[in-house]
């Protein structure tokens, strides 16, 4: 056999070296596989080339790609045909080594298998690549079996040429002992990038792994926050997806690659990753009084102290020889006030969209009460942090207690940005961290405006928002009806709240809609009028 010339060596060795770059950067493992298997059989002039991958267990070796030139066969791999050869076992019935299968001989033994006529050999079982030759009409004679194993010495595949044929002739020859070095070169190449590519799968496996972890967390401390923290990238991506189909108006030229997608879904995932700082009784503070427990039980108490006080005082004065029609008539009086007072502070206590001032001012008046506690020591019926919690005029949160929620943002932010995130996922803090945001400028953190935030943070806010409006879960507040949540978000996207070309995409692709069918009750989906949503133009 001719040996080769310095220049088909040195282009072999270019080859080589291209190809190792090429493999570097595929982010396809199938077409990385593809390319191997191609280059490996121009490297050598193979008229035929497969490659196998060793299945989960390690058990099996599987057919991925098979090449023939002569015969224009090409399945698995990236031909898009279903590749039909049989697995070929690695251990016998017994649970020793296969050594009489070629391929499962170089998986287990490590060793490259050159043979000259497989006609010809017969230290291994060639039964079914006659069958083949005798099926196909083909005559397969030079053989090269090749292993693939990691730096770990771990099997990544077995790779296999046939028919090695001579440039000149036109003849079958026999692989070169280059030959085998080139392609064994390859093959450990090849093994690096494969198992680069699976680190980097398995990496980013464990990264949502982990915010899934954290999620978990959220949820166990506040399953109110967790569902929140489940829905909120769902919504995101639906509304990221009706952005990037927009062809016309303010959007069209936004659009997301899988990479993209893959950060804004991780950004949701995260976006209150914050809230497992935050205090329960604070996140899930169903009514004003509450902390561990709900205090109004012990307001309850005094109410009814004082009820006693009243009743005492009566037995008293008729004793004392009063009148007892109008002792009866003062006691039926006192009580049916205290019974009033009592009931207005439960009410009070259920927090609402806006207590009016006079409420506040009966809740004063109230706190003026005294009564004797359990030590007898006199004091106004209502503490001063008690007046505070009843007297909130919107929600169920003092100013010290929003102060606490809102933290969770900044607590987010500080959170992700102290991860060393890899290119691709950058922009995660960012995103999560915007969905405070107003375009206006008065959201926060950091009172970014429209123009300082991403298109990705300016839709996540729209989801925040949407599933806070229509939640049914929360312990403070019914599930809103659609078309209020609507209304709610129109006025938002009139008054610098949220983006307004992002909340027409949101209505007019009925993203709105879709999440509505999957995820509200059904007792809160009416009919929406979209021609009444304010900010919004059918």
């Amino acid at each position: 056999m001719q040996a080769l010339s310095h220049t088909q060596i040195a282009q072999r060795l270019d080859l080589l070296i291209e190809v190792s770059v090429a493999l570097g950067h595929s982010p396809d493992t199938g077409t990385l596989l593809d390319r191997i298997v191609k280059v490996a059989m121009a490297m050598t002039g193979a008229d035929g080339g497969t490659l196998y991958r060793p299945s989960a267990q390690k058990t099996m070796l599987l057919f991925d790609i098979s090449i023939n030139g002569t015969l224009g066969l090409y399945q698995g791999g990236a031909s898009g045909t279903p590749i039909d050869m049989p697995s070929v076992p690695l251990f016998d019935a017994r649970g020793n080594p296969n050594l009489s299968s070629v391929a499962a001989y170089s998986a287990n033994c490590g060793k490259s298998v050159n043979i000259e006529d497989v006609y010809e050999a017969h230290a291994f079982n060639f039964s079914s690549m006659r069958s083949f030759d005798a099926a196909f009409g083909y005559h397969s004679q030079s053989f090269l079996s090749v292993p693939m194993n990691d730096h770990e010495g771990q099997l990544v595949g077995v790779l296999q040429l046939i028919n090695a044929i001579d440039a000149d002739s036109g003849q079958v020859r026999a692989f070169s002992l280059t030959d085998q070095r080139f392609i064994e070169a390859l093959a450990a190449q090849a093994a690096v990038a494969i198992t680069n590519q699976h680190l980097v799968l398995q990496l980013e496996e464990l990264l949502e792994s982990l915010v899934n972890l954290i999620n978990i967390g959220i949820d166990e401390k506040s399953p109110y926050t967790g569902r929140h923290c489940q829905f909120v990238p769902k919504l995101t991506m639906m509304l990221a997806e009706a952005a990037h189909a927009t062809t016309t108006g303010p959007m069209a030229s936004f659009r997301m690659l899988d990479a993209d997608r893959k950060e804004l879904w991780l950004a949701g995932l995260l976006h209150d990753c914050g809230k497992i700082t935050t205090p329960v009784h604070v996140v899930d503070k169903a009514t004003k009084m509450e902390t561990i427990y709900d205090r109004i039980q012990t307001i309850d108490t005094r109410f009814e102290v004082l009820m006693r006080e009243r009743q005492i005082r009566a037995l008293l004065d008729k004793a004392e020889g009063a009148h007892a029609d109008a002792v009866d008539l003062r006691l039926a009086g006192e009580l049916a006030a205290l019974r009033a007072d009592r009931a207005f502070l439960r009410e009070a206590n259920v927090g609402s969209e806006g207590m009016t001032q006079a409420a506040q001012e009966r809740v004063r008046s109230i706190a003026r009460y005294r009564w004797r506690d359990m030590d007898g020591v006199e004091r106004d019926f209502l503490d001063e942090d008690e007046v505070l919690n009843l007297t909130i005029r919107f929600g169920t949160l003092t100013e010290a207690e929003r102060k606490i929620i809102n933290n969770h943002i900044v607590v987010t932010i500080r959170m992700l940005e102290a991860l060393p995130w890899p290119k691709h996922l950058a922009n995660v803090p960012e995103y999560a961290g915007g969905h405070h945001e107003r375009m206006d400028g008065k959201g926060y953190p950091r009172g970014l405006t429209r123009e300082q935030m991403s298109v990705p943070a300016r839709l996540m806010a729209i989801a925040d928002i949407f599933e806070a409006l229509t939640a049914r879960d929360r312990p403070y507040k019914k599930g809103k009806m659609l078309s209020e949540s609507l209304r709610i978000l129109g006025n938002f996207a009139l008054n610098g709240h949220i983006d307004p070309d992002l909340f027409d995409i949101f209505v007019r692709s009925k993203v709105y809609a879709t999440f509505a069918l999957a995820n509200m009750d059904p007792c809160q989906i009416d009919v929406v009028d979209e021609a009444q949503i304010p900010g919004y133009t059918p």
